[in-house]
């Protein structure tokens, strides 16, 4: 009978550490999702504020080339011309 007292315990102790780590598990993945939320969330305001930034550089970029002249501040920039070789001349003996 004592046997049986003792498999019976062993087999709630296991359970309880099964339970138990699967509530740790648990606890883990939800301070994981949090964290995941909290660094999505500080991602987009910081993009929000880097794309505001962009916009405002970009319109007194706009501003100064309107007032100087420039069209190269519109976005097109002038390419460079392709260089290219010398032709090769080809000579007979």
């Amino acid at each position: 009978m004592n046997r049986q007292i003792d498999q019976k315990t062993t087999a709630q102790k296991s359970a309880q550490n099964y339970f138990r780590k699967s509530v740790d598990v648990d606890t883990l993945a939800k301070q994981t999702r949090k964290e995941r939320v909290l660094s999505a969330a500080k991602t987009a305001r910081l993009r929000g504020l880097r794309l505001t930034k962009e916009a405002a550089d970009k319109e007194e970029a706009d501003k100064r080339a309107v007032q100087t002249g420039d069209s190269a501040a519109s976005g097109r920039s002038k390419r460079a011309p392709a260089i290219r070789s010398a032709k090769m001349v080809r000579m007979s003996y």
